[in-house]
Parts: structure tokens; sequence; C-alpha cells
């Protein structure tokens, strides 16, 4: 039997902003997704009665609950920004190399500043 090539994988290529983002994007598409388990055992506890509701909002209140949120924003703000970019791609605009590097600079400094924006405006 021949040997036949590897496809290339991760590791063959060199770092460059666009993979990042990419990454980032499915990361925070898995996030997102394990999210709405938090949702639905929100919307369960909310459904069984104020004990079962009280507990739970005393768990998202607590500092760890408020990171968990807080990391769920962010994810949302970043996967909600990178999207529009995708959109911007799915037309033609801003494939060009130097294009895409400075989109992404834009996509993460926009999540960033609205996910500050609004983990500001929820928990403040």
């Amino acid at each position: 039997m021949s040997q036949r090539p590897l496809s290339p994988h991760l590791f063959i290529y060199r770092f460059a902003y666009t993979m990042a983002t990419s990454i980032l994007h499915r990361v925070s598409g898995v996030v997102l997704s394990l999210g709405l388990l938090l949702l639905a055992a929100w919307l369960v506890a909310l459904a069984s009665g104020p004990e079962r509701y009280a507990a739970v909002a005393a768990c998202m209140g607590s500092w760890p609950g408020r990171v968990l949120l807080g990391a769920l924003l962010l994810a949302f703000c970043y996967h909600f920004c990178n999207g529009i970019r995708h959109l911007f791609w799915d037309i033609g605009f801003g494939l060009e190399r130097r294009a895409a590097r400075r989109s992404a600079a834009v996509v993460i400094t926009a999540a960033v500043v609205a996910a500050a924006a609004l983990a500001w405006l929820l928990f403040s």
C-alpha cells in the first residue's frame, strides 16, 4: 500500500489573525450552546415556583455565577460581531488580507466594548 499524503492540519499553517478569529467563532458557538442549558435551567426554575427560582437566582447572583454570565455575554457579543463580519464576506467585502486583518481587530474590539457596556448595564 502506498503512502498517501496527509491533508494539512492546524500546525502546518502560520498563525494568522483570521485563523484565530475563526477558532474563536467556533468556540464561542459551543459556549453559547452550553449556555442554552443554563437558560433552560433558569426557565424550569421559573416555572417550578418561587423557592426553586430563588435558589437559581442566588446561584447566578454569586461571583462564580456572575463570571459565568459575563463569559456567556462576551461569547455572545463576539459571535454576533464576527457573524456580521462573515455576512460581509459572503457578499464579497473585506476578503483581502489587509482588510481581513483590520476587520479581525475591529471585531475583537467591538465585542469587548459591547460586552463591557452590556455587563455594566446588567450587573450594576
